[in-house]
């Protein structure tokens, strides 16, 4: 998992993750900035906001977990790996063979942030 050991060794961008980030919100946040009133936390204001988060991409025969750098202009793929078998079975319990992109959250956030931070 060397994309793995890639981003453990990069504090600013480990310290710049948001966890709480869905592909969903960062949609509504970076794409549609202008229209939106600002709810919670965040209000964007220009192509210099950024978020960093995960999603869980299942479009491949195996799901996949990218690392996402968004703004108002494009998503990035910082990142690309693969779950630990154990950790692609019981997310696919969580989340059933459905193709599409998800939000982390259950067995793969816990497995991630283990990884990373050395918390679960």
């Amino acid at each position: 998992m060397e994309e793995l050991e890639k981003i453990k060794r990069d504090q600013d961008l480990l310290d710049s993750i948001d966890w709480e980030m869905t592909p969903e919100e960062a949609v509504r946040l970076y794409l549609e900035w202008g229209n939106n009133w600002a709810r919670g936390n965040y209000v964007i204001r220009s192509k210099d906001d950024v978020t960093h988060y995960f999603v869980v991409n299942t479009w491949k025969d195996k799901p996949v977990v990218y690392l996402i750098r968004r703004n108002s202009e494009e998503a990035q793929e910082l990142a690309e790996f693969e779950l630990p078998d154990d950790i692609r079975e019981r997310f696919i319990e969580e989340n059933g063979n459905t193709r599409g992109v998800y939000a982390l959250s259950g067995a793969v956030k816990r497995w991630l942030q283990k990884e990373l931070l050395g918390r679960a």
